[in-house]
């Protein structure tokens, strides 16, 4: 076979560790040539023979004396031997990718078992190359950064999910505020893998966690994140999911919809639903009884003629509005009050969602009063003098 006159590696567009020059039969005239940010390494029956930094080099026995003793070549001369030539990159690459399988993890602000995923990158740079070669190379003919990653995958997804789970547990900290601490968490992986690598003659550059988020490749993350979703949607619009349906409930039932259920079941659906909490379970489970005087409008007069104003809620929003209004003032809709317990009812409900009255004709509610001259309150019809101000009425 053909001595091999010149030896140098150019490296491509991918990331590679460490390359093995394909031709063995060298000599003693041999040229080799090392890249700024490469050194080179000679391997024969087993053992380094020799190692090179940047610039040329000739492969005589006065750049490696062991030729001597190990083939008995004397000085001077072209001298054939055989040998492996290991180039190794030293550059700093920080563009290998990594995630994690799914890790689960009790959340503390929803108080249940959420499915995660967390996705990062890392970056190693070649400090010892003769620990590296011997450690990880064996009998490759090259190392790129996709055969570090596949075969140090298990490891490197154990380690990273019990770091970020035991962090996340010892300082609270929820999916809802986990992006706030992703900086803090790749410091405390960086810390935890870099002796580990150090092992295998790499420096640990860097190791960040750009997300971690939930893992909607199962079928329970995929809820999870609809659930998640759906409460911020409820937040936002101010109310809660047991309203959402209780409001259902009642509309379909009112509507004729809600088939043999009826309205006695739609009150006890709902309570259920609400627990007696919200405003709308006191609306549909508490009757809002007036005093014996109470009129067709809902409004209670005293011996001084003054309306008795107190809460209703709406049968719309189910938000909480005084029974001296015509209209809700969160959402518009008109107030119809039944007649025996001031409950505001859905223009198309037949009975009193509160007390099952029987609704004919529910009209708004009419109108109370002038308005005041001076300060605007409304004065109930026959009154002499303003009940909020004293101004006498003309």
């Amino acid at each position: 076979m053909a001595i091999v006159n010149l030896v140098k590696w150019t490296p491509g567009s991918d990331p590679v560790y460490a390359w093995r020059y394909p031709e063995t039969n060298l000599s003693t005239f041999t040229q080799l040539i090392v890249a700024e940010s490469q050194e080179a390494l000679l391997f024969s029956k087993g053992r380094i023979i020799g190692k090179f930094g940047p610039g040329k080099h000739t492969l005589d026995t006065e750049n490696i004396p062991v030729l001597r003793n190990l083939f008995g070549i004397p000085f001077g001369g072209n001298n054939p031997f055989t040998a492996e030539v290991w180039f190794v990159n030293k550059l700093m690459p920080l563009n290998i990718d990594w995630d994690t399988d799914n890790m689960r993890f009790n959340d503390p602000d929803y108080k249940t078992m959420v499915p995660l995923m967390a996705r990062g990158r890392y970056g190693l740079q070649i400090t010892d190359a003769e620990r590296f070669l011997i450690k990880l190379v064996g009998t490759a003919t090259s190392f790129s950064a996709g055969t570090l990653t596949d075969n140090f995958r298990g490891t490197l997804v154990s380690k990273t999910k019990s770091i970020i789970l035991q962090a996340m547990q010892s300082n609270n900290i929820g999916v809802k505020s986990i992006g706030a601490h992703l900086d803090i968490l790749s410091q405390e992986l960086q810390k935890s893998m870099l002796p580990f690598w150090e092992g295998y003659g790499f420096n640990l550059v860097g190791f960040y966690v750009t997300s971690i988020d939930i893992d909607t490749s199962t079928t329970e993350g995929k809820q999870i994140l609809e659930a998640m979703g759906q409460q911020s949607a409820q937040s936002i619009a101010g109310y809660t999911w047991q309203q959402k349906e209780a409001f259902k409930l009642g509309k379909d039932a009112l509507s004729g919809s809600g088939g043999d259920m009826g309205i006695l079941g739609v009150m006890m659906m709902s309570g259920g639903l609400m627990g007696g909490n919200g405003a709308a379970g006191k609306a549909m489970m508490e009757p809002q009884m007036p005093s014996a005087n109470t009129p067709r409008d809902g409004l209670a007069k005293n011996n001084t003629q003054t309306p008795v104003v107190r809460d209703v809620f709406c049968s719309k929003c189910s938000k909480k509005f005084q029974n001296s209004m015509r209209f809700c003032p969160h959402c518009g809709d008109p107030y119809l009050a039944c007649p025996r317990c001031g409950t505001d009812n859905d223009e198309k409900a037949i009975r009193c969602v509160s007390c099952g009255q029987h609704l004919n004709s529910v009209a708004p509610m009419a109108n109370t009063g002038d308005p005041c001259a001076r300060c605007k309150n409304i004065i109930a019809p026959n009154t002499k003098f303003c009940p909020s101000c004293g101004l006498k009425v003309s």
